[in-house]
Parts: structure tokens; C-alpha cells; sequence
């Protein structure tokens, strides 16, 4: 199934909150325990509807099944919905973001320590540990590691 990416609207803030839910839901709950930790919707509602960057959203035959934002040198997040892990949506997501920063000699972005899924997809395609933490203000507070994508010289 072939997969589409395009700019977002600001009236779409609200399917971009549900995919990063849906992704976070699934793939983060050893680290956010939803029987512990409630889901802070308010708050990334709150991320989504002020968010000043460039937001790109993936469709599988009109639906909506990834998000990646970015800003400033910076890929503030990539969430694609559990039904389309493995099928080239994260790639083409991530692909699309670097291209869309073409003037970044250096692009950051903050991963989950424990997010072991997320580490290898972007080992994988290029991002290396920069030495950056920090604690993570949803509890249980957990820690984020920094990685930076460093674009070759042509």
C-alpha cells in the first residue's frame, strides 16, 4: 500500500493528537504505564494546537497514519499508528521531514532512553547520540537522550 505525505493544516491539530496517542499508547506503555500514568490528552492537544513549525502528515488510501512535526533544525516528533508499523510509513515520514529542513547541516531530535524501537529505527537510518538528557516533565519522568542527524558534506 503506497503512502502519501503533505503539509497539515492547523485545522487538523486533532488527527495529529489522535496518532500521536495511538503511537504513544502502543508503544510506550512500559515506560508510561496507562494504568498508572493517564494519558496527558489536554497537554498534547494543547503541543498540537500551538505548535509553530511545519507538520506532515502520512495517508494510506486517504487515511491518516503517521505525523512527524519539525522546527527549527529539530524533528519534534514522528508517530505512525500501530496498524502501519513495518510498511515504509515511518521511512517515508522521516525522508519527508529531512527534506523538508534542506539547510540543517544538523538535525536534532529527542528519544525516549527506553524507547528501544524508536533508537534502532534511527540508528538505522543515520541518527547518532549527541551526549544531550533530560528528564522528561510526564511522570514517571523518564529520561530523554538527544540524537543528531549530521548531513554529509556533498
Amino acid at each position: 500500500m503506497s503512502v502519501s505525505i503533505r503539509r497539515s493544516g492547523r485545522d487538523e491539530e486533532e488527527t495529529h493528537f489522535a496518532l500521536q496517542r495511538a503511537a504513544s499508547l502502543a508503544g510506550l506503555s512500559h515506560i508510561f504505564p496507562p494504568d498508572e500514568v493517564p494519558y496527558p490528552d489536554d497537554a498534547v492537544r494543547e503541543r498540537w494546537r500551538v505548535f509553530p513549525g511545519v507538520v506532515l502528515l502520512a495517508e494510506q488510501e486517504r487515511v491518516a497514519v503517521g505525523v512527524a512535526a519539525i522546527d527549527a533544525c529539530w524533528l519534534h516528533g514522528l508517530y505512525v499508528t500501530p496498524e502501519a508499523w513495518g510498511t515504509g510509513v515511518a521511512r517515508s515520514l522521516h525522508d519527508a521531514a529531512l527534506s523538508a529542513m534542506p539547510d540543517c547541516a544538523e538535525v536534532k531530535l529527542w528519544v525516549l532512553e527506553e524507547n528501544r524501537r524508536a533508537r534502532r529505527f534511527y540508528e538505522k537510518h543515520g541518527w547518532r547520540q549527541n551526549g544531550e538528557t533530560r528528564v522528561v516533565e510526564y511522570p514517571p519522568s523518564p529520561l530523554d537522550v538527544g540524537y543528531s542527524f549530521i548531513r554529509e558534506e556533498p
